[in-house]
């Protein structure tokens, strides 16, 4: 028997075994933790992909979903990146450990101030990256605009029978209404909740699409929701959404006080993340024009970077309002609050 001739083949399979387990080893791959359910995103981290050679292994939940996994996962947890999209689900993360500061000069000139978790000197938590209003819509045909301007007059007498909302608890409500608590002091908000109970069209179910359908089609005739469901029904090229888009109006409420309320999608590193330099590059590039290009134009959704040329005929129709400045910390600290207030007065 030629052992030789034998060796030869088995060394060869060896070899390539083995450089095959170093290619793996070295593969760069980032794991993504994701509430972001948007199908346009999918180009995004294509392009991610694309441009550095790092590969996503993602896993899709809501915000809730997603926090709860990396306490259950501590310090084992695979998790590089975190993307949500509530700001109030970011300051929570933040405050329970579930982040690691993140110092970038390029982090820090692209995303404002105020829409970044506080440096204590070792960088933010989070960073947001794009911005969605809290919107009024309201059905041309029975409501007269002055009557939906403010969001205090969504508990008001005058809109009885006409209210319809998702679910008080959804964050999207939660972070409005904690807003609410800091303009308005407790006692003042509640009633506002009870007002709006009262004032309710059906009992708040379904997405904030389902609330604009609704508003259109007469089942109620005032509804809130955020910005870029209305923008994409704007941009549909369905007959169906263009004729919802027909019957509502749009206001962006408390432009002649406080403002209208902005919610922010963000992401952080990982507390435990095991690619860091992974994670880090990753969050630049979501600060860079081609995202932040992308989250406007794919998603509907008011970029973070200032200056950026938009292309969204959408946003641009919707145009330019003004914004509250209530601290997002506060937003997120008054969720307990909030949620014992919607309790009390039941709003589901």
């Amino acid at each position: 028997m030629n052992f030789k001739k034998l060796a030869r083949p088995a060394l060869l399979a060896i070899a390539l075994a083995a450089g095959l387990g170093a290619a793996q080893a070295e593969e760069k791959v980032l794991n993504l933790y994701s509430a972001r359910h948007y199908q346009t995103d999918e180009a995004l981290y294509a392009n991610f992909t694309k441009a550095t050679g790092i590969r996503i292994n993602r896993i899709d939940s809501d915000d809730a979903g997603v926090l709860t996994r990396l306490k259950n996962e501590g310090s084992a947890s695979p998790a590089d990146v975190v993307l949500l999209v509530d700001a109030a689900r970011l300051v929570k993360a933040e405050q329970d450990g579930l982040f690691a500061p993140v110092k970038s000069t390029l982090l820090e000139s692209r995303v404002p101030a105020a829409l970044r978790g506080a440096d204590a000197g070792k960088g933010s938590a989070w960073f947001g990256f794009s911005t969605r209003a809290r919107v009024v819509v309201y059905n041309k045909a029975g409501v007269k605009r002055e009557d939906v301007d403010t969001y205090a007059e969504l508990g008001e007498a005058k809109n009885k029978g006409r209210v319809c909302t998702r679910s008080g608890a959804h964050p999207y409500n939660l972070s409005l209404f904690g807003s609410m608590l800091e303009r308005m002091g407790p006692e003042k908000t509640e009633a506002w909740l009870k007002g709006m109970v009262d004032n309710m069209a059906r009992a708040p179910k379904g997405g904030d699409t389902d609330q604009i359908k609704a508003v259109a089609s007469g089942e109620c005739q005032v509804a809130l929701t955020n910005s870029y469901y209305l923008a994409r029904l704007m941009r549909s090229d369905k007959a169906e959404d263009r004729a919802v888009v027909e019957k509502v109006g749009i206001v962006f409420p408390d432009q002649q006080g406080a403002g209208t309320h902005v919610n922010v999608a963000g992401g952080a590193v990982a507390a435990h993340a095991k690619n860091r330099d992974a994670a880090v590059k990753f969050l630049e590039y979501l600060a860079g024009d081609e995202a932040q290009a992308y989250f406007a134009n794919g998603n509907n959704e008011w970029p973070v970077a200032r200056g950026l040329k938009l292309g969204n005929p959408a946003l641009e129709a919707l145009g330019d309002f003004k914004q509250e400045s209530v601290p997002i910390a506060a937003i997120g600290a008054n969720q307990a609050k909030v949620q014992q207030m919607l309790d009390r007065v039941g709003y589901k």
